[in-house]
């Protein structure tokens, strides 16, 4: 197949990491992948002001992608403005991956391939065109949706039954541990981050919280941004700022227990990296986490409940070593036994389906 994704423009973002994966592994598969975006585009007055006030910094965009690390053949629009006929070659299909690249895609002619939309979050949030946003929601093309609970809402509220889950997987050659015991010192691990759908304020009470009862509770972090002082991390706290993937997979073995208290989450790949680093996860019910923590590996607890974390900290905390290497075990189990090749085959299905889909329409429009 000949295959173009349109992205928005590249970065080191969770979701484009996602779409170079995919990338990489159908062009090994003897597909033609481009991955197409604009550029970033330059800041506003208001953005620049925000940022100056919430984190203290001037705003900067990283000249790092996830894409450049694959090979497979990327392009840059000249400037940022919406990808148009001339900018995309002829292909088989041409997935859309974000909301507004969900409106340039159908506006392409049909020689740029079946029009497909690959979903990894529900994309409807204060600071975006809500309606446009969710009018992509019910464009009649085929959706693949990286979680069930995006799949059920593509159904329930925008009328769609045909969504296709693949499941985001895992590289098992960047994250991965070797069988371990518990801490001497209880040590709790997350992914610092401001955005409040990240829930990093949850996780940070619970530790407080926890603390009460675990006075030698250590916390290690990572983020992509400095320290903010609107949302502090405890005295004693271990902080690394972009660290590389190696690092991180450091910091994930380090832990008794990974915390995410995710309000929001398309997804949610730590989930998996730090079960695949034999770290049990202690999650609330946000993206894949549902489905992944009933198979083992972790707890589960309410949503915006940080006495219910806290618990969970001193429970999984306090158990028998033995006790807990069982559920370190099954943390890398549930991580490890669906790969990226097993999601690739299920991605290039879809996009088949997809095809077969256009290939009907076509036959319709022309009947």
């Amino acid at each position: 197949m000949r295959i173009t994704f349109i992205c928005p423009p590249f970065d080191l973002s969770g979701g484009q990491r996602v779409i170079a994966t995919y990338a990489e592994h159908l062009q090994r598969r003897g597909h033609h992948v481009v991955v197409l975006a604009p550029p970033h585009r330059r800041r506003s007055i208001r953005e620049i002001a925000r940022s100056l006030y919430y984190t203290r910094r001037w705003p900067a965009y990283s000249i790092s992608a996830h894409i450049n690390q694959v090979a497979v053949e990327r392009r840059t629009l000249d400037r940022h403005r919406p990808v148009t006929d001339s900018d995309v070659p002829n292909a088989d299909v041409v997935i859309a991956t974000w909301w507004e690249t969900a409106e340039w895609v159908m506006a392409l002619s049909p020689s740029k391939g079946t029009k497909a939309y690959f979903l990894q979050h529900h994309e409807v949030f204060d600071y975006l065109p809500v309606a446009r946003s969710e009018a992509t929601w019910r464009l009649p093309i085929q959706k693949i949706v990286v979680a069930q609970w995006l799949a059920d809402l593509a159904r329930d509220r925008y009328g769609d039954p045909s969504a296709q889950v693949v499941r985001n997987a895992v590289d098992q050659d960047l994250f991965h541990a070797e069988p371990r015991g518990k801490n001497l010192v209880p040590t709790v691990g997350l992914m610092y981050s401001t955005a409040p759908f990240k829930g990093c304020d949850v996780s940070l009470e619970a530790v407080r919280i926890a603390s009460a009862q675990l006075p030698s509770l250590r916390l290690l972090a990572f983020g992509c941004s400095p320290i903010n002082p609107r949302l502090p991390l405890h005295p004693g706290a271990e902080y690394h700022l972009q660290p590389p993937q190696q690092r991180i997979r450091e910091l994930y073995s380090r832990c008794d227990a990974w915390l995410f208290a995710s309000r929001s989450e398309g997804f949610g790949l730590p989930i998996l990296e730090a079960m695949a680093c034999r770290t049990p996860v202690i999650g609330t019910p946000a993206g894949a986490a549902p489905e992944l923590l009933a198979e083992g590996g972790g707890y589960l607890v309410r949503p915006e409940d940080p006495e219910d974390m806290a618990a969970a900290i001193v429970r999984l905390c306090g158990l028998p070593d033995s006790d807990w290497r069982i559920l370190s075990e099954r943390a890398h189990s549930v991580a490890t036994r669906y790969t990226w090749d097993d999601a690739t085959d299920l991605f290039e299905g879809a996009l088949r389906t997809a095809m077969e889909k256009g290939s009907s329409l076509g036959e319709l429009a022309t009947s």
